[in-house]
């Protein structure tokens, strides 16, 4: 094209992950080809903008949520990408989170910290949100346990406060302790209220755990809440990647791009081990606060008062791993974070994870995850990405 591709963003602003797609696209821009943008103000929800009737732009990237926005686009006959999960057109290319992913590492995070009863907070309106719910009870189920879902009364408006209340007394006919996934930052927010009002305890008897890591929301909330961090940043490089193969004139089938999460933000909703057994618990975060400084069992047997023997005995009967597993299982997060997250080399990494070796790293990681550390860079991480934070 002699002139720059004209590419409307139907992309909300007033959340974390949309936020991180559109700098994933500002990415991608950046670092390849110039495009005018159009962006107009987009709710979560809303309706097809009346401009699209007529616009005469090259492409588009859209979060297709609802048919009254699925319905204009299917008869536009120019490339557009769909990064939302709702696949209410199926025939197009999308780029989305890996619900799956997402549903694994919550519940990881949360049967590691000892919990039995789960709950999932979820809302209806959207189908990722159902997904969402679905592949998070097929993991407890697979771990051998159940979940409770939040079936939302369908005359309350979800923002409203009648909601935070309906959601109250579901909360309080939980078996405590339990553990609460919640479909986004905002109902997280709504469950902590909840838990508040009703003088229920959060982490002790509720642990809370959502989605999207809205840094500012999940620290204003009071615990500040623990959230999976998703890569959007990564997903919105992908789409705009995708869309000018389109452009260009490729022809382009319904791919699927779907981008795993790069770990949890725990924050105090979380910070929990519900175990009665306090040594146990006392062993387990004084690893959690250690780990990555380098220490051995011995260091964690000396802090907690027990005999070598009987703390590996207990770390086994209740929480399934032994002091050296949980140990290696946090500096390996950690190196996955930093791997995902920043441009540092492989030794610096080695050495703010407690790895004395870079080989050894590179040896465990591989062990733990199937792959070495420069493959999961590159596979969590967009291509050819720019320099990120140090």
């Amino acid at each position: 094209m002699s002139r720059l591709p004209k590419v409307a963003l139907l992309i909300e602003t007033s959340n974390a992950y949309a936020r991180g797609l559109l700098h994933g696209v500002y990415t991608w821009i950046r670092e390849n080809q110039s495009w005018s943008i159009y962006l107009a103000e987009h709710g979560r929800g809303d309706q097809a903008p009346t401009w699209l009737k007529t616009w005469d732009g090259d492409g588009i990237i859209a979060r297709i949520e609802n048919e009254s926005i699925a319905q204009p686009l299917a008869k536009l006959s120019i490339p557009i990408v769909d990064v939302s999960a709702a696949r209410l057109l199926p025939n197009l290319p999308f780029c989305e989170t890996d619900e799956p992913g997402n549903a694994q590492m919550a519940s990881s995070h949360l049967l590691e910290r000892g919990f039995r009863h789960f709950g999932y907070c979820g809302d209806a309106r959207f189908p990722w949100s159902v997904q969402r719910g679905e592949a998070f009870r097929a993991a407890i189920t697979t771990a051998g346990f159940s979940v409770s879902d939040f079936q939302p009364p369908q005359d309350i408006d979800p923002e409203d406060d009648a909601m935070t209340e309906a959601i109250g007394e579901w909360i309080a006919n939980l078996p405590q302790p339990a553990a609460i996934f919640c479909c986004y930052d905002l109902r997280g927010r709504q469950v902590l209220d909840a838990c508040r009002r009703r003088e229920i305890h959060v982490p002790d008897k509720i642990a809370v755990l959502s989605i999207d890591n809205d840094d500012l929301l999940c620290n204003l909330c009071h615990p500040p809440l623990s959230s999976i961090i998703l890569n959007s940043l990564r997903t919105g490089y992908e789409a705009a990647s995708l869309l000018d193969r389109m452009m260009s004139g490729k022809i382009v089938g319904p791919e699927e791009h779907r981008i795993p999460p790069l770990g949890v933000a725990t924050r105090q909703s979380t910070d929990v081990l519900a175990v009665e057994d306090a040594p146990v618990a006392h062993a387990v975060r004084f690893i959690r606060s250690h780990a990555c400084k380098g220490i051995c069992v011995d260091d964690v047997v000396k802090d907690s008062g027990l005999s070598r023997r009987m703390l590996e005995n207990r770390f086994k009967r209740l929480l399934g791993r032994s002091p050296h597993e949980e140990i290696v299982r946090v500096q390996i997060l950690r190196v996955k974070e930093l791997l995902g997250e920043t441009d540092l080399p492989l030794a610096e990494i080695a050495e703010r994870a407690g790895f004395r070796y870079v080989e050894y790293l590179s040896a465990v990681f591989k062990s733990k995850t199937g792959m070495p550390p420069g493959a999961y860079r590159n596979e969590h991480r967009p291509r050819a990405a720019g320099k990120r934070r140090r």
